[in-house]
């Protein structure tokens, strides 16, 4: 399949999806949303014709990366030390992502580290998305393993940078085109079943719903 038709597929699937996508990936200080902080962001967009763009930066975290992160990412102290930090990128990214739904690799992770970034400085942040490795396993159902290694070997796809968010993003990318190209139909069915929300009890605000575990348990909101 050559590029024309590729970006013809993806076309059509974005016109059905009713809003452009943007596979996001950010790189952190840790784990912790309220403790860690972003590093890195990392956009790749797929328009509503059919073509695609990226866009990366790196954050200053306000804190210092720990080597076990910069032996994981490459990502050190020096080279965020003369970046923006969060606040002054914020208003910028917010209209980066706005009308587009958001997809990302266990999206928890970074939808919470990028709503909480968000919420330091007094803006919501809560668009539509989509989790690739929940794609992944609807897609997917009898394969056991859906981390973005698992996704990327199962594919047949690559990446120019593992562990950095504009690399990891693409490969969210190359996922959504591929499954466009060769499985639309089952995608698009897949994307609309994530996307559609249960009801909620009053109190409980629609954004909690992405904070709740996968894992069986007894939660109080």
């Amino acid at each position: 399949m050559n590029a024309v038709e590729v970006a013809d597929r993806l076309r059509a699937f974005i016109a059905l999806l009713g809003q452009p996508l943007a596979c996001l990936d950010i790189e952190t200080t840790g784990s912790h949303t309220e403790r860690d902080r972003i590093t890195e962001i990392g956009i790749v967009t797929l328009h509503p014709d059919g073509s695609q763009s990226n866009w990366s930066c790196l954050i200053h975290p306000g804190c210092a990366i720990p080597a076990r992160i910069t032996t994981l990412t490459g990502i050190t102290n020096e080279m965020v030390a003369d970046q923006l930090v969060f606040a002054h990128r914020a208003q910028a990214l917010l209209e980066r992502l706005e009308n587009h739904i958001v997809i990302a690799h266990n999206a928890r992770f970074d939808l919470g580290f990028l709503k909480q970034a968000f919420r330091r400085e007094g803006i919501r942040f809560n668009p539509p998305v989509l989790c690739s490795v929940k794609l992944s396993r609807q897609m997917f159902p009898t394969e056991r393993r859906h981390n973005l290694d698992s996704v990327m070997q199962r594919m047949g796809l690559s990446c120019a940078a593992r562990h950095r968010a504009l690399g990891d993003a693409a490969v969210v990318a190359d996922f959504i085109t591929t499954l466009a190209c060769t499985r639309a139909e089952e995608l698009l069915a897949a994307c609309r079943a994530q996307r559609q929300r249960p009801s909620l009890p009053p109190h409980l605000a629609p954004e909690r719903i992405d904070e709740i575990p996968d894992t069986p348990g007894v939660y109080l909101m």
